[in-house]
């Protein structure tokens, strides 16, 4: 399994926006060979975004990934977050 967590960190007047853009790319990946689960989550004690994306390999997310966050490629993340975005790609040790 593979997991793309992705943590976003959204100025509050655009939390709504940068919450749309994740489920245009919740959206994107619908049907992509390999995707388990894909979602956007909010952490109840911050302002925090947090995608997540699990996967059945890291080679069935780079197949598929150029295509799924092309969607989003130009939304100005510069405007929209107060830092740029974390991203993490995990797999069990």
């Amino acid at each position: 399994m593979f997991v793309h967590l992705a943590i976003h960190y959204p100025r509050p007047e655009y939390v709504d926006d940068v919450l749309a853009s994740m489920h245009r790319v919740d959206k994107a990946a619908e049907g992509a060979p390999g995707l388990i689960q894909i979602g956007a989550w909010r952490d109840e004690n911050s302002n925090r975004l947090v995608g997540l994306a699990m996967w059945e390999s890291e080679e069935a997310f780079r197949a598929s990934a150029g295509r799924i966050f092309q969607i989003v490629a130009d939304d100005p993340w510069d405007q929209w977050s107060e830092r740029p975005i974390d991203v993490f790609h995990l797999t069990k040790p």
